[in-house]
């Protein structure tokens, strides 16, 4: 890797995310050689891929270079590279630009999609974790409403214009409001020889309420508005298939629809090498200590989505959310600088919940503090000034915020732009699954 000898102590991350990016930060400056790996080049706030994949963002508002965010600091290293295994009796990672080791090892790999073991949806839904993936299904929604005007059929028309959104958490409710808002405001001026009324947002949640993850005020008063807005909402309904054309769920529902979107779970992203014993079987993360140690091994540690620190408070590990990965990067940071430079010992972390909230539409929000629970417009400006604030980059916090006051006052989304078709891919997909043998059909 070229990464130069030292006498200082090396630590490794794995991971650009929130959390590989604020323990970079901490320990960048201290006397030890920092070196973060990712597959991307970039840093992702996620919380707005949303808008990228609606037209109401371009990517490079909402990422920003790694290498650029650690500049200035000389003991600071990035590679770009896939990490393949752990030899954690070498204290040496494999990676697919070589071997490098590490006398401390951070795992800070976030989460994937969880599609709980159904290939054939897997294979045949839209997700949305990184910026390639929310372009595509940004190209798949344009493309469907172009093949819709090509078409003299009603019913395939109809398949077209239908969007089925899976999981009612806040990536699924923000992404349901912004697709509903573009029926309303764009499509009538983009496609005025077309029936744009008949396009349908439905959101399917297998529980009995949505964001669950936070209070009933919150999550009646989110309904309210999606409802207002046209959402179709299915609780208490679990989607079962998916073959490209038919969603079958639980129930005698079922939906015609050229554009599942699964948004319905999460799990850690691990790394081959580490025990499987350490991982927890439901959401395949670390089992970690109060100091983020990975249980049984002294110089591995991992952070945010990929670790499960459980506790009284939180017997099933902390919630998968920017704010945990954000407050274990920084405080493994401050752990790490006292451990390796004073000798003194780690202090426990406790996680500060500083409230969730969610945005439904121009307006409409929910926000969830603490102290505080509110909704409407001030909780979409709270909602706005929160993202601002934790966006990386000057320049990123000034695009974001002139586009969405001009989106806001135009009641428009510029980047509706088809910058790669994505039907061929995804025909593709579709006939590797059919040439696949039946033992991958959904569990």
């Amino acid at each position: 890797m070229n990464i130069p000898q030292t006498s200082y102590p090396r630590v490794v991350i794995i991971g650009g995310g929130f959390g590989g990016v604020a323990l970079a930060k901490k320990l960048a400056k201290q006397e030890m050689q920092v070196v973060l790996l990712d597959k991307h080049n970039y840093h992702t706030f996620q919380p707005l891929l949303y808008q990228v994949s609606t037209g109401g963002l371009e990517p490079d508002s909402i990422a920003y270079p790694i290498r650029k965010i650690l500049s200035k600091y000389p003991n600071f290293y990035f590679r770009l590279a896939n990490v393949e295994t752990v030899d954690a009796a070498e204290n040496t990672i494999h990676t697919d630009i070589g071997p490098l080791k590490y006398n401390y090892l951070v795992l800070a790999t976030g989460s994937s999609t969880n599609f709980f073991g159904n290939k054939e949806i897997e294979a045949n839904s839209m997700i949305m974790k990184t910026v390639p993936e929310a372009l595509n299904l940004r190209s798949l929604i344009l493309e469907n409403f172009e093949e819709a005007l090509l078409t003299d059929s009603i019913d395939r028309q109809d398949a077209l214009m239908n969007f089925v959104i899976v999981g009612a958490g806040p990536t699924g409710v923000e992404l349901a409001g912004a697709l509903a808002e573009i029926k309303r405001g764009i499509l009538p001026k983009d496609y005025p020889d077309l029936d744009t009324r008949r396009a349908q947002i439905n959101i399917v949640q297998s529980g009995d309420m949505i964001l669950k993850g936070m209070s009933s005020q919150a999550s009646k008063k989110a309904e309210d508005y999606l409802e207002e807005l046209g959402v179709n909402i299915w609780k208490n309904t679990r989607v079962t298939g998916y073959d490209g054309d038919l969603v079958t769920t639980n129930t005698d529902l079922n939906f015609n629809t050229e554009t599942l979107i699964w948004a319905a779970g999460v799990k850690g992203e691990t790394v081959k090498g580490i025990d499987a014993k350490d991982c927890i079987t439901f959401s395949n993360r670390f089992k970690v200590n109060n100091f983020n140690k990975v249980e049984g091994y002294d110089t591995i540690f991992a952070i945010g989505d990929v670790a499960c620190m459980t506790s009284e408070a939180y017997p099933h590990g902390h919630p998968m959310v920017a704010q945990v990965a954000i407050q274990q990067g920084k405080h493994l940071g401050e752990n790490l600088v006292n451990f390796i430079e004073a000798n003194k010992s780690m202090k426990p972390f406790t996680y500060k919940d500083k409230g969730t909230m969610a945005t439904v539409g121009r307006n409409k929000a929910v926000v969830d503090m603490p102290k505080y629970k509110f909704q409407g417009m001030f909780a979409w400006f709270v909602w706005m000034f929160v993202h601002l604030f934790f966006l990386i980059g000057f320049r990123n916090r000034v695009v974001v915020f002139t586009n969405w006051v001009y989106n806001y006052i135009r009641f428009d989304r510029e980047a509706r732009l088809i910058i790669r078709p994505y039907k061929k891919q995804r025909a593709a997909l579709l006939r590797e699954l059919d040439n696949k043998p039946k033992d991958i059909e959904m569990s």
